[in-house]
């Protein structure tokens, strides 16, 4: 495979410096979004951020329930959810429940309409 290279005859410098300044500028926003992305990347932890939206709260046991999934297998997704900040707890008595935290709800809103949208089902043969 031969490499391939850019053989561009002029580079639009004042673009380019435009386009490096937007990155910086954002810089902070673009971490956040892709560790946001990059947790709920994770099939099992998208549908787990998608019922705490939807219901607020939730416990691991009625997640194991709903995802028909063993509680430890549900703890260590909330976990990862926790340690990256997305999702954070409280405790009720014996009972911990976890919720997603509203500064992220901005970002994975326009999945969950998506995925509230659409009545698609796998085509059949």
């Amino acid at each position: 495979m031969k490499n391939k290279t850019c053989i561009r005859v002029y580079a639009d410098q004042r673009q380019i410096d435009n386009c490096r300044e937007k990155l910086q500028e954002n810089a902070f926003t673009f971490s956040q979004l892709g560790k946001v992305l990059n947790l709920a990347g994770n099939e099992v932890r998208l549908k787990i951020l998608y019922l705490l939206e939807e219901e607020q709260e939730l416990c691991p046991c009625d997640l194991s329930d709903m995802l028909n999934m063993s509680i430890p297998a549900v703890s260590q997704h909330l976990r990862k959810l926790r340690d990256g900040q997305i999702i954070d707890s409280k405790r009720v008595a014996q009972t911990i429940f976890y919720f997603l935290k509203k500064e992220h709800l901005k970002i994975l809103k326009p999945f969950f309409k998506y995925i509230n949208q659409q009545d698609l089902k796998p085509a059949t043969v």
